[in-house]
């Protein structure tokens, strides 16, 4: 005897379940880059102690230059998270204010490059103009900062920790002019330490 079996025929009144859809944001979306500039402060701060902040010969130029632009890789992408919270504000003073400093970084990038492999000349005009960019993103920085703790979107200590990082111009460059290049290295690590390190972990731990 021969025993068939069929299937039952498969229904139609039962809805599968909907696969979820969206993705989960981060709760610490600006991680990396809070560690970026940690490291690249860290990195710059160390050849500063090492090398003054004058460094001599091609060498010691080549190696400064490299920790200094991973400092400035570091800031730019802080500005990145200040245009993402609107740090600023949100009206278009601040977001002009954060191009401008975006510019100015850019250029000072390229005159660290063209420091590290030797190629610029500060008896030209043109090269030293452009060596003049990176004092001035640092102070585009500390006005930025002064603008965050006006405005109050960053809350608890992000709000006024950026001013005491990006105060870095204003105590280190005199420093250089008053003490000179050794003593100047020690400052300007030190505050490095005490304020673009530290900031780069509170941004590391900002939720988004």
């Amino acid at each position: 005897m021969t025993i068939e079996q069929t299937p039952a025929a498969a229904r139609t009144d039962v809805r599968r379940p909907a696969a979820v859809s969206g993705t989960t944001r981060p709760t610490r979306p600006f991680r990396k880059r809070g560690m970026l500039l940690t490291a690249g402060a860290l990195s710059w701060a160390l050849a500063m102690v090492v090398m003054g902040s004058d460094p001599h010969g091609a060498t010691e130029e080549a190696v400064f230059s490299l920790a200094s632009g991973l400092f400035q890789i570091g800031v730019m992408g802080l500005l990145t998270v200040l245009w993402q919270t609107q740090a600023l504000g949100e009206g278009r003073v601040a977001r002009f204010f954060l191009r401008l400093e975006g510019v100015l970084l850019s250029l000072a990038i390229c005159s660290t490059f063209v420091d590290g492999i030797s190629v610029s000349d500060l008896d030209q005009t043109g090269w030293l103009l452009l060596d003049l960019t990176w004092p001035l993103s640092m102070m585009g920085m500390f006005f930025i900062g002064i603008r965050i703790a006006i405005a109050g979107r960053w809350r608890g200590v992000s709000r006024f920790w950026p001013l005491v990082a990006e105060s870095w111009a204003v105590v280190s460059v005199p420093a250089y002019g008053i003490f000179g290049g050794t003593v100047a290295g020690f400052v300007g690590a030190a505050h490095l330490c005490i304020g673009y390190a530290v900031l780069g972990q509170i941004v590391a731990r900002k939720e988004g």
